[in-house]
């Protein structure tokens, strides 16, 4: 009689998370709305009625409309359509939120790693230098640089312009993040045993280090991706924004003029805005929920 022996292959720490992520109603939720404004900016062009900052209703006669089953979302006082423009501007907010977030997390993930790993002269050295970029005005320096460098460069190249600045200011906070949860992961057991085999720093960082902070990196940035499309659209509300770019900022900016007659510009750009950020971090809660290590099965 043969007995055949079946060996159960153990879950994966990716296929773990993905099944408590799907047991999270907050998660779910978060990526149903992110998905949903995904599907809007790639499909922009067909869902939008009129192309990006166009002024076509006002010479339908359709100037300063409240929402109607025409417009949405209505129209200002110069005969744009707000619904269109929002829809356009979902495209600038995720190139915003994804381009600065991609670039911070880049160098915060590059500095995190040296300070923790290696320690000593050089932790002290990379973090006396986040330091300086924590103090610094965050925001005023934002504002100033976007112009100056918007006037210099030239239109056309704004909304990047702001994508660099956002990018290279942004990741002092998460290097620190990421650093400490280094300085953790490399006190473990498996490290020290890479060690003592004669395993390279290289080897190690890439091979068992980077891997365990990943999930820390996936969760901070989708809370960042929230934090950088505020910021961008604070700064077009405040008229620093790429003028050529249809924004959310720079719609609020235009209903804030006239928000007494115009109240549904505000509204509804207000609400998309909104929800897109509350997508991001309800999926970032949701993310945190699955990925963190004290509650894996």
């Amino acid at each position: 009689m043969t007995v055949t022996i079946e060996k159960r292959r153990s879950a994966s720490q990716w296929a773990v998370a993905w099944r408590r992520f799907k047991r999270s109603k907050v998660g779910l939720i978060g990526l149903f709305i992110v998905g949903v404004y995904a599907f809007i900016g790639v499909f922009a062009p067909f869902i939008a009625r009129y192309e990006p900052g166009s002024v076509q209703p006002l010479f339908e006669g359709d100037a300063r409309q409240p929402p109607n089953w025409k417009h949405p979302f209505g129209t200002t006082s110069e005969g744009r359509d707000v619904f269109s423009d929002a829809v356009w501007g979902t495209i600038a907010a995720f190139y915003v939120g994804l381009g600065a977030t991609g670039i911070s997390m880049g160098i915060a993930l590059v500095i995190g790693l040296a300070a923790g790993y290696f320690g000593r002269r050089i932790d002290d050295a990379l973090m006396r230098f986040a330091e300086v970029f924590l103090v610094l005005p965050f925001l005023l320096i934002i504002l100033v640089l976007s112009r100056i460098l918007a006037l210099a460069v030239g239109a056309g190249l704004g909304l990047t312009i702001i994508v660099l600045i956002l990018g290279i200011f942004g990741w002092a906070g998460n290097a620190r993040l990421i650093r400490g949860e280094v300085l953790r992961i490399r006190e473990l057991e498996f490290i020290q045993a890479e060690r003592c085999l004669g395993a390279s720093s290289v080897r190690i960082i890439f091979r068992h280090v980077l891997p365990n902070v990943l999930p820390l990196i996936i969760v901070v940035s989708s809370l960042l991706i929230a934090t950088n499309i505020l910021v961008e659209a604070a700064i077009s509300f405040l008229g620093f924004g790429d003028p050529n770019t249809v924004t959310w900022g720079q719609l609020l900016n235009i209903g804030f003029v006239n928000i007494v007659g115009e109240w549904w510009t505000e509204i509804s750009v207000g609400l998309m805005l909104l929800l897109c950020v509350l997508g991001f971090n309800l999926l970032g809660d949701g993310l945190s929920d699955a990925l963190n290590p004290r509650l894996r099965e």
